[in-house]
């Protein structure tokens, strides 16, 4: 019986232990994909106690304390900061078989030099011992929580309307190397029925100084941040799209759409279609003169719980995977830049795994351009960030596509400890070919294994970006 993580945690085999220490475990980490706060970083936040660095807006911790029965009002409310940690310190126990229970271990373990199982029990010393180090260890402020993690880039997710000051004041600390570049999220300027759309639309003039009277000068404006964001660093975009909509249209049309939009009267579904449409395509091009890359995030059905989502907004803990077919309009909205010669480099994630056979057969159709993995099928996200996720999404992109081109994990976290993910991450690539090896069905070439190994650790991610 092997003890609980030790140090060939989820190696199954001597050639899977081999790849992992020698070829992955020292990689640097780019996290190309994550909700952290760069506001936290430069001003090198220091952490009360554990719980506001564990438990603050963690929405994945959050679901797993509800269904343990414990109360709104020890997870989101206000109750004090120890009596949460005590309710998801009684929780861990119950995540055995979900990735929350590696995780948790992992961090006390990789940060806090902590080797307890986490519990009631052993609830205080973890509190008094974290809170200690968070607060008194200059090892415990967020920029050397970065460095200690081998970070080298972390591309936070950012808002069209975002000044970017914290990147821009970052980008001159010449004492921290780790480069924090914004990406493009442009998701409240698609969704054109949503609350909000205008107060965004006005947001939008404020900093571009553009007067948005019609659909082109609201191109106009989004081209402007684009510019900027360019200027402060940032290679990505990012695109929630929960349904993947495609609907031909014309200029004409989606001019009239818009300035329904604009005198504040809602649009129908195909009027909806078509402004999405004609808007993910302009910035499509966009992103390809500007050499960025373009994610897709797909099939989520947020905000299930009415009720819930009226007390505590969105992001909380009450969303799902959707069902949504995405093949036909995903197909012609890549098809429409293609024809332009103008399709970016594009990641595409679903949050449903049934999705998995489709994106990897999609992806190959759109390959080109001489760039390896021009289009990639990304990690697992988000209900499929786990062991058996991880591992079906790999086996799929294996059998249709080519894993070796693969670009590999993110945290998608709003976490400082969660980099500890891309170890596990890194531990599941080293085991998936090292039973691969085992089995004989690859050669046993560390040479050539090794070279994969690291490149989806690390280097396709530092070539695909040109970071």
């Amino acid at each position: 019986m092997r003890a609980f993580l030790d140090e060939n945690f989820l190696l199954s085999n001597d050639t899977a232990v081999r790849f992992y220490h020698q070829f992955a475990k020292d990689m640097p980490i780019i996290d190309y994909h994550c909700h952290l706060s760069p506001k936290e970083i430069y001003e090198d936040k220091r952490f009360n106690n554990i719980t506001e660095v564990w438990l603050y807006g963690d929405h994945y911790k959050w679901r797993a304390m509800r269904a343990n029965g414990i109360k709104e009002e020890y997870i989101t409310g206000n109750a004090s900061d120890y009596e949460k940690f005590l309710s998801w310190a009684k929780t861990v126990p119950m995540t055995i078989g979900n990735p929350l229970y590696h995780w948790t271990h992992l961090e006390l373990r990789r940060f806090f030099g902590i080797e307890e199982l986490i519990n009631e029990k052993s609830a205080p010393y973890i509190w008094e011992k974290t809170n200690d180090l968070l607060k008194n260890d200059e090892a415990f402020t967020v920029r050397n929580i970065i460095k200690k993690s081998n970070v080298e880039v972390i591309c936070t997710t950012d808002d069209p309307t975002d000044s970017l000051q914290y990147h821009q004041k970052l980008q001159e600390c010449d004492d921290f190397p780790v480069k924090v570049l914004p990406s493009f999220r442009p998701d409240k300027g698609l969704e054109i029925n949503r609350d909000g759309f205008l107060s965004w639309i006005q947001q939008l003039e404020e900093v571009t100084g553009i007067s948005i009277t019609s659909y082109s000068t609201f191109l106009q404006a989004l081209r402007s941040r684009v510019e900027f964001f360019h200027s402060v660093g940032c290679r990505l975009s990012d695109h929630a799209l929960d349904t993947v909509v495609y609907e031909e249209t014309t200029t004409k049309e989606v001019e009239t759409i818009f300035a329904k939009a604009l005198n504040g009267h809602k649009v129908d579904e195909c009027e909806e279609r078509k402004f999405k449409t004609l808007t993910l395509i302009y910035l499509g091009e966009m992103y390809a003169q500007f050499g960025w890359a373009m994610q897709f995030h797909m099939n989520a059905l947020r905000n299930n719980n009415t009720k819930m989502y009226k007390i505590l907004g969105p992001d909380t803990g009450y969303d799902c995977m959707n069902d949504s077919r995405i093949a036909v309009a995903l197909v012609r909205l890549l098809d429409s830049l293609e024809q332009k010669g103008a399709l970016p480099k594009t990641i595409l994630y679903s949050l449903n795994p049934n999705d998995n056979h489709v994106i990897a057969s999609i992806i190959g159709s759109f390959q080109g351009d001489g760039i390896p993995g021009k289009i990639q099928f990304g990690t697992a996200w988000w209900f499929n960030d786990t062991r058996d996720g991880m591992v079906a999404q790999m086996k799929t992109l294996a059998n249709v596509g080519l894993l070796s081109r693969f670009i590999g994990m993110l945290t998608d976290s709003r976490s400082f400890l969660s980099y500890v993910r891309h170890e596990y991450f890194r531990r599941i690539v080293c085991n998936l070919i090292g039973e691969w090896v085992e089995n004989g069905e690859v050669p046993n070439d560390m040479e050539l294994l090794g070279n994969i190994v690291q490149r989806i650790c690390y280097y396709n991610a530092k070539e695909y970006f040109s970071f």
